[in-house]
């Protein structure tokens, strides 16, 4: 028997108009866009009619500060979900919550519900909400340290986990002949009692259709790669270059060991914004153009965003001051671009212009041909399972995407052409999690 050949995974990541800054000024796209349902529910179509594997909805929980210069509105990405699986049937669905600012009781319910109503779909981002701004929207002053957010992101999923298994997959029993509707002893609660958290349970609702919501994470700090080693099925990663995405494989892979994991559990979907044309020159006029609409004002105040750091009185034809050590913020996000502007020279001008496209992932110029060529180079060389497809705009920079370089891929046995399984966790051929045996100990009517 043949081995079967290993395929890509392909995730649209849909961010507003667009993942370049000015994809709002673009003159095909309607400013307003991202304020419809009707917006993401043709990038949801267009997604699945390409046969990806899932869309994610990414989020923050406080408004930007520099929302003059730019479209930044954004929808409870549950709640939008819900209404994407209504639309669609196959696609797989993610969202981004915090462990910060929720609770693993009305989070955990919530990602089951999503996961019923889509017949098995749901994905959880797991991020612990790097932003100064989010704290004060929940009643703290400051956002809480690094490590501090990533420790009480361990016990929030351990605690969600088990109340996902609180009930067992036969617990209900709906029987309308004798009237009973559930076994008691197939339901437990859990009584977690952690540093952060004491939650009786059981959840109210039955286990989830995939038993756990596909765990996706987006850190590539220290502590980010060790929560992924030991919790994630999905990774969301930014590089810049195919040597700095086959070392963080390299890496992270090498990690799964230690937790009794398989290099297969997890899969790595480095981001890829690509501006596509006919011929490399027409791409190159597409990239130029968005760039010509960027607004300097706001590539600073993004640039300090992501740098923790103000850069508002530098010069923009400066190079990037010395920056303190460390950062209680995205620290993996603040290496990247420092380390590339300290490699290549940049002026914050520079800077900005270069992160323009995609915030720090990696940008591609060139024909339907050449894309799908770098997509292979990092896919058969150890660089990724997989790839975040980031668009310039939407809804037209997928469907260049589905339209163009999906069909190469097929074409080389790259991907798929149809889809083979029903849920998420099938698309991305990850096991479903049996019932932790805890479940079948501490049964509700003891």
């Amino acid at each position: 028997m043949t081995q079967q050949k290993r395929q890509l995974h392909l995730n649209a990541f849909i961010h507003g108009t667009g993942h370049h800054e000015a994809s709002w000024r673009h003159r095909d796209v309607d400013p307003r866009a991202e304020l419809s349902l009707e917006h993401y529910l043709t990038i949801a179509r267009t997604a699945e009619r390409g046969k990806l594997d899932s869309l994610f909805l990414a989020d923050g929980l406080a408004i930007s500060s520099n929302i003059e210069f730019n479209a930044y509105s954004s929808f409870e990405p549950l709640t939008l979900l819900s209404a994407l699986a209504t639309a669609t049937e196959r696609i797989g669905l993610i969202a981004t919550a915090s462990t910060t600012y929720n609770q693993p009781y009305s989070l955990a319910r919530a990602l089951a519900s999503v996961d019923r109503i889509s017949g098995g779909r749901a994905g959880w981002n797991i991020v612990t909400s790097a932003g100064q701004g989010e704290a004060k929207n929940f009643n703290l002053a400051d956002r809480p340290a690094h490590a501090a957010r990533y420790e009480r992101a361990h016990e929030f999923l351990d605690t969600a986990k088990e109340l996902w298994d609180s009930w067992a997959d036969d617990a209900v029993v709906a029987d309308q002949e004798t009237g009973r509707y559930s076994d008691p002893e197939r339901i437990h609660q859990i009584d977690h009692e952690g540093k952060h958290f004491q939650v009786r349970g059981p959840l109210n609702l039955p286990r989830p259709i995939q038993g756990h919501p596909l765990l996706v994470q987006a850190g590539s700090s220290e502590a980010g790669k060790e929560f992924a080693a030991r919790h994630a099925e999905a990774v969301f990663t930014a590089h810049l270059s195919v040597e700095s995405a086959r070392e963080f494989y390299t890496d992270l892979k090498g990690r799964l060991g230690a937790f009794g994991r398989s290099q297969d559990d997890l899969l790595i979907l480095p981001g890829i914004s690509a501006y596509i044309g006919e011929t490399r020159e027409e791409a190159q006029e597409k990239y130029d153009y968005l760039n010509s609409l960027a607004n300097p004002e706001y590539g600073v105040q993004q640039l300090s965003q992501q740098l923790d750091f103000d850069l508002s009185g530098y010069p923009l034809d400066a190079q990037l001051p010395e920056l303190p050590e460390g950062t209680d913020g995205a620290q993996s996000r603040k290496k990247l671009i420092v380390d590339v502007a300290r490699k290549e020279s940049l002026s914050i001008r520079a800077l900005t212009e270069k992160l323009a496209g995609a915030r720090g992932h990696f940008t591609f110029i060139g024909t339907p041909a050449q894309v799908a060529d770098e997509i292979e180079l990092w896919f058969t060389t150890g660089a990724a399972d997989g790839f975040n497809i980031m668009p310039p705009t939407f809804p037209g920079g997928l469907d260049d995407f589905v339209d163009k370089v999906v069909p190469l891929l097929q074409e080389r046995g790259l991907f798929r052409t149809e889809y083979t399984g029903k849920t998420l966790r099938e698309h991305y051929g990850l096991a479903r999690p049996a019932v932790s045996e805890p479940a079948a100990k501490l049964a509700l009517s003891a």
